[in-house]
């Protein structure tokens, strides 16, 4: 590593995935000097353009844990930025459907759980109230949750990007972090760009997504044991042709460590199914399409009119886990020096699901840890 530097800056945010967008724009709103850096020639490649692009309510995370804080605070602020900004988005409403009726004791669990993280505002749906609501639904029950919606994630970062570029941020492209070191004013950060450019800056936001526990790994100083196994578990989203027959979400009961193959619309109204979940040793993007027939009997439970549909391949993503296929899912980790032993590094992990809906307060969050 170089000892000369070829940049300073107050702040560098490594990744411009959604939260790592949101953090840059906050910190530089409150008048800090903040680096955006991004690995790929463009932001949100990854996590943050390759999901189901829903607001969530904060039902499926444990009470007190920072998943059910942030998405239920981060809810509300993302509906107001939206609204504010003109974000296309819609406070459609999603139900949880029992398509057995031994899964209908899991709906009023939903509700409790909901309420425990302060979201009072579910309710359960009969089937005759379901017929009405979706009629080509077919299930013993639902939970119905009104302030679940969907945003047009692509609008929502560039707005964040522009709000950070206004502000004097500087963002980045082509920029992988490749080391970095502690220096007694700040941390040195090495990237792999064409110029091995060397960065030094105060404050080190880890907001890498995927590759947020390499980035880490890659800081000297770093306790090895503080970080975390990264697991990587691949989703696939297929399309439905023609015209949606759904006016809301729609998500079965949860399988363990994920929420189910389920219905989303996006902002022009096309039906998605996904995502499944495969675990995968390593990022590859790749589709696997003779996963069709099995999406299609997944989805067949609740809605059995897409044995009739043409399902064609539509894109893949991969959530950044910290847990493994036989761990409970784990929660947000949000590591500062007393986890680790960097001074002024942060590391974001395992920002996964519900990290779209979470990314405005968990901003809010990280500002506050620099107070």
């Amino acid at each position: 590593m170089k000892t000369a530097h070829d940049f300073e800056c107050d702040v560098i945010v490594i990744g411009a995935g959604v939260i790592g967008l949101a953090v840059a724009r906050k910190l530089q709103l409150e008048g800090r000097e903040v680096i955006l850096l991004e690995r790929n020639d463009a932001f949100g490649m990854e996590t943050s353009s390759r999901n189901s692009e829903v607001i969530h309510a904060g039902i499926y995370y444990p009470a007190g844990s920072l998943k059910a804080f942030h998405c239920v605070q981060g809810k509300q602020m993302l509906y107001a930025y939206a609204k504010e900004r003109s974000i296309p988005h819609q406070q459609i409403g999603k139900l949880i459907v029992a398509s057995q009726e031994d899964e209908l004791n899991k709906l009023d669990a939903y509700i409790e759980s909901a309420r425990a993280n302060g979201v009072d505002d579910l309710r359960r749906i009969s089937q005759a109230e379901l017929k009405e609501l979706e009629p080509e639904v077919q299930a013993f029950g639902a939970v119905f949750s009104p302030s679940s919606g969907i945003i047009d994630s692509h609008a929502l970062m560039l707005s964040l990007l522009g709000d950070f570029e206004n502000a004097g941020g500087n963002f980045i492209v082509n920029s992988p972090v490749v080391s970095g070191r502690s220096v007694s004013n700040g941390i040195q950060i090495q990237l792999g760009d064409a110029d091995q450019s060397l960065i030094l800056a105060k404050t080190v936001i880890n907001a890498a997504g995927l590759y947020a526990c390499d980035v880490a790994r890659s800081i000297e100083g770093i306790r090895e044991s503080a970080i975390p196994k990264p697991y990587y578990a691949i989703g696939h989203y297929f399309t439905m042709s023609g015209k949606s027959p759904f006016k809301h979400l729609i998500y079965p009961v949860a399988g363990h460590g994920y929420l189910g193959v389920h219905v989303t619309l996006d902002m022009g109204g096309q039906v998605r199914f996904g995502p499944d979940i495969e675990w995968i040793d390593s990022v590859d993007y790749a589709f696997d399409d003779s996963r069709r027939q099995r999406f299609i009997d997944a989805v067949a439970r609740y809605y059995p009119a897409v044995l009739n549909k043409e399902v064609n391949p539509s894109y893949t993503g991969i959530r950044p886990k910290i847990s493994g296929p036989q761990d409970p899912s784990a929660d947000f980790l949000i590591q500062t020096e007393n986890d680790h032993g960097v001074p002024g590094l942060i590391n974001l992990l395992g920002m996964e699901s519900p990290g779209l809906t979470s990314c405005l307060s968990m901003a809010d969050f990280v500002a506050k840890l620099q107070h």
